[in-house]
């Protein structure tokens, strides 16, 4: 291994400590930061992003993009609140909510593999689609319910204990499911191989089109996921909530290393990435600086990254 492909690797994980060391250089910060609750809280933070980068993985590894997990994200944790709101147990929403997540992406897939389409523009027409139907869904205002065993989900019974939320359990156990798949299953050298050239792998008998529309709906599932914890973390449906979040789950994958061309990628890299993105605004908010100037230090960050994707495909080239 030579030293550009070591520090293609290493990338993502000195960019972390690389934020963790500049918030930590305020005297007025650096008691409460740096201390065990405070990782908690971060790491907390990092479960919905980091699921939802998950399924980003696969589709940007696989040479696409989706605009659409906010609204996603949105839609399945209302789904989730009517169900619990019903009367369900929690497995059966669980199974529903996921499903819901499942579909979203299963239309998203046919729209792009099976009629050939743009990702960018289905995937942003999708985006306002699936936000005004998780509004009309709840009626355009939050749903609320009784007590269920999903909000436990991203708490502990004492916040200052050692103990992580079982979320945070649920994204590892994912992330080495998906890693796994990835590495290891015909599928995951398939996503690769699409990525890298579609043409080259549609001769080589990978059969493009049902492998794309399988990543959708396989990523829409992971969103779903992530709609669940997002309903856990707030306790009620929310058709509002999740705006923008798809750009933070865009930027955690690419901040990792995957290329927005395709075929380059790690789950590895996108729970670093994710992990970046929640430290930075944990941080932002220890130094007490306003959300606009959180959002243009996001923004910032993403220009960065792409930036520098665009400088390892030209040094690749």
């Amino acid at each position: 291994m030579n030293s550009r492909s070591l520090l293609a690797k290493l990338g993502p994980f000195l960019g972390l400590l690389l934020v963790i060391g500049l918030f930590s250089l305020p005297t007025e910060v650096r008691g409460y930061f740096l201390t065990y609750a405070n990782f908690k809280i971060i790491l907390t933070q990092t479960v919905i992003v980091a699921i939802g980068a998950l399924g980003m993985t696969l589709i940007i590894v696989s040479g696409g993009i989706d605009l659409s997990v906010g609204s996603a994200i949105a839609f399945t944790s209302v789904v989730g609140a009517l169900l619990i709101q019903h009367g369900w147990p929690a497995a059966a929403v669980v199974l529903a909510v996921v499903v819901a997540g499942s579909g979203i992406g299963l239309l998203n897939g046919a729209a792009i593999a099976g009629l050939r389409m743009t990702p960018f523009i289905i995937t942003l027409g999708t985006l306002g689609v699936v936000r005004g139907a998780s509004k009309w869904l709840a009626n355009n205002e939050t749903v609320n319910y009784d007590a269920s065993p999903i909000n436990s989900w991203m708490t502990t019974a004492n916040p200052f204990g050692w103990s992580l939320p079982a979320g945070s359990w649920v994204a590892l156990v994912a992330a080495i499911g998906t890693a796994l798949m990835l590495r290891q299953t015909v599928f995951g050298r398939h996503i690769f191989a699409i990525g890298s050239n579609e043409a080259t792998a549609r001769l080589c008998g990978v059969p493009t089109v049902r492998t794309k529309i399988l990543i959708y709906v396989v990523a829409g599932g992971f969103f779903g996921l992530a709609g669940l914890m997002q309903l856990s973390r707030l306790r009620q449906g929310d058709p509002t909530v999740a705006v923008g979040l798809e750009l933070d789950i865009i930027a955690a994958v690419i901040i990792g290393g995957a290329s927005l061309s395709g075929g380059v990628g790690t789950v590895l890299g996108s729970m670093i990435g994710a992990l970046i993105m929640a430290v930075l605004r944990n941080g932002s908010q220890q130094m007490g600086w306003p959300t606009y100037f959180q959002e243009i230090i996001i923004g910032v960050v993403i220009i960065a990254a792409v930036f520098l994707d665009r400088l390892r495909q030209a040094k690749a080239a």
